[in-house]
């Protein structure tokens, strides 16, 4: 019985896990000595610590909390928030191609950053996009109102929540290893559309024949939630124990997947590096043909093509099976766009790369440029959440003028507004990122903490206000509140596009992501 090689087999995996470790350490520093302005990283820690700790503690000292029908409601659906959570991980984890980079591709190559490594390094980076931190703060919020002010059941079930958001998405994790590697089987690709079509189908059957409800009573997040309320007792021991446990084992288990996933080549991006495309006609003016060089960059790269089906798809899917009514339907624009703008908008020069200097030979105006970039933007954005409304419109129900004025209104609003943001931190801070590969981001993972948060408290606080206008007797209301977040919008893009136009600025801009 060969003892000896086991032995050695298991002291060689020791090692190189305790390597991985340490060499994560190494790249979260060389990520961090990147931070040119610490106060303002420092800043943004600051608003994501307070936004999460009012979250997990101010719903509990509203009314009606801990006692009402609406608390009672939320402590029903906590169990399904926990099963959902896990959804959306790997729904993220899948769209980028097993999670996201903490070296990129072109750097990596260089260094030896194992499998390991990179799968360590991409749980430290799944939550920062938009949607995970949405649904972190509503499932810390509504455990929070569910139980009420009580200081014992609050801290309990909030040390479960937090618990549950790292074991789903270390689990999650394990998902998107597995299925990257199935699609990077010949056939895996298709093996991994099925899959999905075949899922979203059974989600939309089980609500359509209307046992959808009782599904999701069956989960098997229920009894863990179970021992979560009952404040610092066994069953809550045991219920922490389960989430710790899963933790654990899913971060070691998640390594397997991943080795097996960098032994094969990834079909979508080889295809992408070898496709031909026929030469087409002439566009009649410079801005066609800028709109088409830009759409072309955008839609032929694999992260933007997954990203655009699971931002249209997915909240769409959700509220959908929620049964998610016109007024609550105010939130579901912001989060498509602010997730859609951290695809590319955020740097959006960066898909030029070294293009950017050959485009500046050309006779074209810097402002056509402009313009044609932002087209393309609104354009990818009004996309994914007009599908989005559309699918979540399915089952809302008959709408009144208000909440069909607010819901429209609100989508035009944050458009522009995210428009704004992402074309203004394109210009004030571009990197040099290549988009080629589906786990790439366009900002370094500090940069794309802060616009998340950013992107998604603005957006939100946008939402909500419409969400109350939709309540409004005249429709009109709806339309007018709106006059004023377009006015700030346009103002902030127009003083954008005037900095654009800076010779010395443009070239900052340009040299930064042609580096």
């Amino acid at each position: 019985m060969p003892i000896a090689a086991s032995s050695s087999e298991l002291l060689q995996g020791i090692r190189g896990t305790r390597r991985a470790v340490v060499d994560v350490g190494h790249l979260l520093r060389f990520r961090s000595a990147r931070v040119r302005r610490r106060r303002v990283l420092v800043a943004l820690a600051l608003v994501f610590i307070g936004l999460t700790s009012a979250a997990a503690v101010l719903p509990a000292l509203l009314p009606g909390a801990g006692s009402g029908r609406h608390a009672q409601d939320a402590l029903v659906l906590l169990p399904s928030g926990f099963a959902g959570f896990i959804a959306l991980a790997v729904v993220a984890g899948v769209a980028s191609g097993g999670g996201r980079e903490l070296l990129a591709r072109e750097h990596a190559v260089i260094h030896p950053v194992s499998p390991t490594t990179d799968h360590l390094g991409a749980l430290l980076m799944a939550p920062l996009n938009i949607s995970w931190l949405i649904q972190a703060w509503v499932l810390l919020g509504g455990a929070a109102y569910g139980v009420g002010p009580d200081p014992e059941r609050l801290a309990a079930i909030q040390i479960g929540v937090v618990a549950w958001l790292l074991a789903a998405t270390a689990l999650g994790q394990v998902a998107a290893w597995a299925l990257e590697a199935m699609r990077r089987e010949p056939h895996g690709v298709g093996a991994v559309r099925s899959l999905a079509v075949v899922g979203v189908v059974a989600v939309v059957g089980l609500q359509l024949s209307g046992t959808l409800t009782g599904a999701l009573d069956q989960v098997p997040t229920l009894t863990l939630v179970v021992g979560l309320l009952g404040g610092f007792s066994g069953q809550w021991v045991q219920s922490i124990a389960v989430e710790l446990a899963l933790l654990v084992a899913s971060v070691v288990v998640g390594a397997v997947p991943a080795h097996l996933a960098a032994r094969r080549t990834p079909h979508d991006e080889q295809r992408l590096e070898t496709d031909a495309h026929e030469a087409r006609p002439m566009p009649r003016t410079p801005l066609a043909g800028l709109v088409r060089t830009d759409r072309a960059s955008v839609w032929r790269a694999v992260p933007m093509r997954r990203g655009l089906t699971v931002l249209a798809l997915g909240p769409g899917v959700i509220a959908l099976a929620g049964d998610v009514p016109w007024d609550i339907m105010t939130i579901l624009p912001g989060l498509v766009a602010s997730g859609g703008s951290l695809l590319f908008g955020v740097n959006a020069w960066c898909l030029d790369g070294r293009g950017g200097l050959w485009r500046e030979s050309m006779p074209v105006s810097p402002a056509t440029v402009f313009d044609a970039r932002v087209v393309v933007l609104a354009e990818f954005l009004a996309l994914a959440s007009a599908v989005t409304l559309v699918v979540s419109s399915l089952r809302a129900g008959q709408p009144t003028a208000s909440e069909v004025v607010a819901v429209l209104a609100t989508w035009v609003v944050v458009l522009v507004q995210v428009v704004a943001a992402a074309m203004r931190w394109s210009q004030l801070r571009p990197f040099a990122v290549d988009l080629r590969s589906a786990r790439a981001t366009p900002a370094p993972p500090l940069i794309m903490v802060g616009y998340s948060v950013r992107l998604a408290v603005s957006t939100t606080v946008t939402g909500l206000v419409f969400t109350a206008l939709s309540h409004a007797p005249d429709p009109r209301l709806p339309l007018l509140s709106a006059v004023p977040f377009l006015c700030w919008s346009l103002a902030r893009l127009t003083r954008t596009r005037r900095r654009w136009l800076d010779p010395v600025d443009r070239a900052r801009v340009v040299t930064a992501v042609a580096a």
